[in-house]
């Protein structure tokens, strides 16, 4: 079952205020959305995901104060301008791959299970996992698993993805690419933290969304839109998404950064959902011009 991470403190930090205007960039299991609706009273709730199995879960809440889009929040100023909505009161993000997500196989975001190598958040539009590493250059795919997943052998396993490649063997499917992986990268007689595979299934989910890309532009496009006294909260699960977001709010002079340090999930929380413990909570609110 998907628990929405870091829900209270979300929820503090956003403000709320009755007959608002708020806006849920990921919509997701809807967690987030249906306690922002409970506060909201006649205010509206403008609700984006990019994955389109969301729009059920968004139509199951019944609830006419909500709007639901089917788009990346990188679209945010033209679905917000095709509404008529200038100004928004308050929005949240919640980032990177939900649990929902990952427990779908055919999705092909984990390793748990054997499935096609897709990635994509919506799975309609756009290169698949398997795209990339078919047609990719191997400086292309060095970069991505460098940048994205900080691996430090990324042009070893670049050249030898382009070689399987080349001798027509290329992994289809996650736990073939897992095992790949594992097979390249173990240090033998080292027990490691985590699977050798996952900086690279991040690296490639990354990529094949451009979620670092959606993100510079869902920020700046939200900020622009905040009225005085709006807030902006944004819950990151890697180094490189909070490092963005980080630079982003405190770099902008229209804001007044709410949280120094990220608020990160207390110790009942992380015991009941193990991933709420990588997640880290910024905010800020839009100063008064």
């Amino acid at each position: 079952m998907h628990v929405s991470v870091l829900l209270a403190e979300s929820l503090a930090y956003l403000n709320v205020r009755p007959g608002g205007i708020y806006v849920d960039a990921t919509f997701g299991a809807g967690g987030h959305s249906a306690a922002m609706l409970a506060a909201l009273g006649s205010g509206k709730l403008i609700a984006f995901d990019a994955d389109p199995t969301a729009q059920a879960r968004a139509e199951a809440l019944h609830d006419p104060r909500l709007h639901f889009v089917h788009a990346n929040f990188r679209e945010l100023d033209a679905h917000l301008d095709a509404l008529g909505v200038t100004e928004i009161d308050g929005i949240l993000f919640d980032l990177g791959v939900s649990s929902m997500q990952l427990d779908e196989r055919e999705r092909g975001f984990s390793f748990s299970q054997s499935a096609p190598l897709d990635m994509r958040m919506n799975p309609y539009a756009g290169r698949s996992a398997y795209d990339v590493l078919a047609h990719a250059e191997e400086s292309e795919l060095a970069d991505i698993f460098y940048q994205y997943g900080e691996i430090r052998e990324s042009r070893r396993l670049a050249r030898a993805i382009v070689a399987r490649r080349e001798a027509g063997k290329l992994p289809t499917t996650t736990t073939d690419f897992a095992a790949f992986i594992s097979g390249l990268m173990q240090r033998t007689g080292r027990r490691e933290r985590t699977h050798p595979a996952t900086r690279a299934f991040q690296a490639l989910r990354i990529a094949v969304n451009d979620e670092l890309g959606s993100l510079h532009e869902g920020l700046a496009a939200a900020i622009a839109r905040l009225r005085a006294g709006g807030r902006i909260v944004a819950i990151s699960f890697h180094s490189l998404e909070d490092r963005i977001v980080k630079q982003t709010l405190r770099g902008d002079e229209r804001l007044t950064v709410l949280t120094k340090k990220p608020i990160v999930a207390g110790e009942a929380e992380s015991a009941e959902n193990p991933r709420s413990r990588s997640a880290k909570l910024r905010a800020a609110e839009k100063k008064a011009s």
